[in-house]
């Protein structure tokens, strides 16, 4: 393998898209800190539409160039959550989208982050099902026409992004269902050991 120079090999580096996906959610943060405006909304939703793309690419170049890492396999998780849950939280304190909506997705995430953890410190791996990558599209689906928030070539981002909204809600909840389903055998062992 030939290191790539300067600003590509830093590109392909997976574990510099992970912390970029991560420092993404503090600018989202920030921008959306200003009163809302077509300007600062569409900054936040090109920055965070760049970000979700690192979310592919640091996989592939894991892969690509053998830099698959135990920081990248812990961190990777949770720049996506990072990421989502920065704009989630802030449409929300907008009042763009109902705060139960936010309780829910973010209360998944962190309860199937435990149930990983509580796997992991007994050897076992769940890794991410079909049904939480759909999940983790959605997401991505449903925040980027919210954080484009306004009507742009006679589209609705706003009613848009809701639409989206109500299916990535679902697949939230299912998916938080099924990680816990596929880890019953691990808890029934525990209850009766």
């Amino acid at each position: 393998m030939t290191e790539k120079p300067g600003l590509m090999a830093m590109l392909s580096n997976p574990n510099v898209l992970t912390m970029s996906r991560i420092a993404a959610g503090p600018l989202i943060v920030i921008l959306l800190l200003f009163p809302m405006n077509r300007f600062t909304f569409f900054l936040a939703a090109l920055i965070f539409s760049a970000a979700s793309i690192t979310d592919y690419f640091d996989g592939y170049f894991a892969r690509k160039y053998g830099r698959i890492s135990g920081f990248g396999k812990a961190m990777d998780p949770l720049a996506d959550k990072i990421l989502t849950a920065c704009a989630f939280i802030m449409l929300t304190a907008e009042g763009l989208i109902p705060g139960w909506v936010v309780c829910v997705i973010i209360g998944r995430e962190l309860a199937v982050t435990g149930l990983r953890n509580i796997l992991a410190g007994k050897g076992e791996d769940i890794s991410a099902s079909f049904w939480g990558k759909w999940k983790t599209g959605f997401q991505i689906g449903t925040l980027i026409p919210l954080l484009i928030h306004y009507e742009y070539f006679g589209i609705d981002f706003h009613a848009l992004g809701m639409l989206v909204l109500w299916v990535a809600v679902a697949l939230t909840i299912w998916s938080g269902i099924d990680y816990f389903v596929k880890a019953r055998a691990v808890f029934m062992s525990d209850a009766f050991s």
